[in-house]
């Protein structure tokens, strides 16, 4: 039997701009089963961004309810939610958000110092593994301005895993990168989703990166237009092998 890692129901968020009330999230449902590439689409203003911060837990829906790994969100206080997201959620942002003076394997650790049932032991040997998960042994000591934008993705993605989270929530991962480390980025996300059962849910406003998941979620003005499963998911591998080749100069 799938265990659902995500429960929506009839989520509503407001919020108060001076004397008007916005309604952000107007009563919306869905789940999310373990092992499950979900891509969530939506324009600007369309409750996007405010959906993904409540699955982050970084905000609680007005009205609703939401559970993550069966545990109630909207009861937790501000500290229970930090450490759900903590041990919980692994992020991927578009802007990478490493630490510039720090080397790979040290951002890939940050967020287990934050645990204090892992020992300096155990913390090393997982951000090796979750470099290694990402294919990127070779440049454990690498600062963040000696990678490629890609390779600091899969550093933020590296970061994402140690904390062996229920669900990697991405927010519009390949935003910043050109359309070949798009694809090897998405096709590493295939891989952990096929060959881990990673349950990966992925915020981006591009068709073509949503083409690469199993299931594609649109939001229009607060609410859920469309919930489909894409019959034919595209291989990233093979959309990268079909690109031309670059030149090199």
């Amino acid at each position: 039997m799938a265990t659902t890692i995500l429960d929506i129901k009839n989520l509503k968020r407001e919020f108060k701009m001076g004397s008007e009330t916005v309604r952000a999230l107007k009563g919306i449902s869905f789940h999310i089963e373990a092992g499950e590439f979900v891509t969530i689409m939506g324009s600007s203003g369309s409750g996007k961004t405010t959906l993904l911060n409540i699955l982050g837990c970084l905000d609680k829906p007005s009205d609703g309810e939401f559970l993550l790994d069966n545990v109630n969100i909207g009861k937790l206080s501000r500290n229970d939610l930090a450490r759900l997201r903590n041990q919980k959620i692994g992020f991927v942002f578009q802007a990478y958000n490493l630490l510039p003076r720090t080397s790979a394997l040290e951002n890939v650790e940050l967020p287990l110092l934050y645990n204090k049932e892992i020992g300096a032991r155990e913390r090393h040997k997982r951000a090796i593994e979750s470099l290694e998960a990402v294919k990127l042994a070779d440049r454990l000591d690498h600062l963040p301005n000696q990678l490629s934008g890609g390779q600091q993705q899969r550093v933020a993605i590296a970061r994402a895993l140690v904390n062996q989270p229920v669900m990697i929530l991405a927010d519009e991962a390949t935003g910043n990168l050109d359309t070949r480390t798009s694809y090897e980025i998405i096709s590493l996300m295939q891989e952990l989703n096929q060959q881990q059962g990673k349950t990966i849910v992925f915020v981006t406003h591009e068709p073509d990166i949503a083409s690469f998941s199993s299931r594609t979620i649109t939001l229009k003005d607060g609410r859920i237009v469309k919930d489909v499963k894409n019959e034919k998911v595209r291989s990233a591998q093979e959309a990268l092998a079909a690109l031309p080749v670059q030149d090199d100069y």
